[in-house]
């Protein structure tokens, strides 16, 4: 492939956000244009407190969930820090990512800061991050699976490019998680070299340990938007989250940030005609709110806290170095004179 090629592919990629994003504003246009916006304020305002607390609950276990990705990674790499630290690298990094996207970049920027602090070698750190990543696609794969069998398929019948759309995403997904775990099997303690960095091929246990956290963070994720939603809409929980994850895993493949407007366009246009779109709009504005800008004020809030607190130890130890050094001077010269 040439070099204008790649350069041409690049830019299709990084200008497929924009396309997606543009496409999802018009779609968002089309569902709500009958509605004003005061209908959309009113249902923010009309969740009950317990759902909203039931909401950010479910929002705090989904990223201590988060959390264990970076564990995981830690051990594949054999690395060993504080469970704390783990748990803070974790769940920073996808606070970053989920709202800026590109989680290699956001999210991997945070964690190679912290990680590198805290003596893990850089390409330890990409093992990490690739491992991570490898979690997450593994677990919406496997949700969408489950999902695509749990949403009752005379939903999309009156939209054939989504009954397509979701056909499409099926199959690519059935492949991915199959194809994954045959080379655990097949490449068993067999590694790959990617450049300078060596891979070890995880076990069919810990693939089915990724699988299993992937499903656990999709659902929890869901759980957040369920508990908005459940006021003004009465819908089973596996035809939910089977429509969740196909549109969560649709917002994440259009590489718009956290999938906004994507996700929310393609969830209310997968819902009956007879719902109130203005009612589920707002709880898709909750959702957003709890579990995407809540997170990233909160840990964010922890690590400004610990960054200052890292800045006055290492500014004690400054000073208690500085202290030592003329003492340690004069007794040198002390043991110098009688020497001579």
């Amino acid at each position: 492939m040439s070099a204008k090629t790649k350069r041409l592919i690049k830019k299709v990629i990084s200008y497929s956000g924009v396309f997606f994003f543009a496409l999802a504003i018009g779609m968002l246009y089309w569902q709500l244009r009958d509605y004003k916006l005061i209908d959309i304020v009113h249902a923010i305002t009309d969740i009950p407190l317990t759902n909203l607390f039931l909401a950010c609950c479910a929002c705090l276990m989904g990223y201590l969930t988060l959390s264990l990705y970076d564990y995981l990674a830690l051990n594949y790499v054999g690395g060993r820090v504080t469970w704390w630290k783990w748990m803070l690298a974790g769940m920073l990094g996808f606070a970053i990512s989920n709202n800026a996207g590109n989680a290699m970049v956001s999210g991997g920027a945070i964690r190679y800061r912290l990680y590198t602090r805290w003596r893990i070698r850089g390409g330890d750190i990409f093992k990490m991050l690739t491992l991570s990543g490898l979690t997450y696609f593994l677990g919406a794969a496997a949700i969408v699976v489950i999902g695509y069998f749990l949403i009752p398929h005379d939903q999309l019948a009156n939209s054939a490019g989504l009954s397509i759309g979701l056909g499409w995403l099926f199959g690519i997904c059935l492949t991915m998680v199959l194809v994954y775990f045959a080379i655990t099997i097949v490449f068993n303690k067999k590694s790959i070299k990617i450049g300078n960095i060596k891979f070890q091929i995880p076990t069919t246990k810990m693939a089915t340990f990724q699988l299993l956290l992937g499903i656990g963070d999709s659902v929890l994720a869901g759980l957040v938007l369920y508990f908005c939603l459940t006021p003004f809409v009465q819908i089973p929980f596996g035809t939910f989250i089977g429509l969740y994850v196909i549109a969560q895993a649709t917002g994440l493949f259009s590489q718009v940030p956290g999938g906004i407007g994507v996700f929310e366009s393609i969830f209310l246009a997968a819902l009956p005609d007879t719902v109130d779109k203005a009612n589920v709009f707002g709880a898709l504005l909750a959702y957003r709110i709890i579990y995407y800008v809540l997170p990233l004020i909160g840990v964010g809030g922890l690590f400004f806290i610990y960054e200052r607190w890292l800045r006055s130890k290492m500014k004690y130890w400054a000073s208690q170095v500085k202290e030592k050094i003329p003492e340690k001077i004069k007794n040198l010269k002390s043991e110098i004179q009688h020497k001579k």
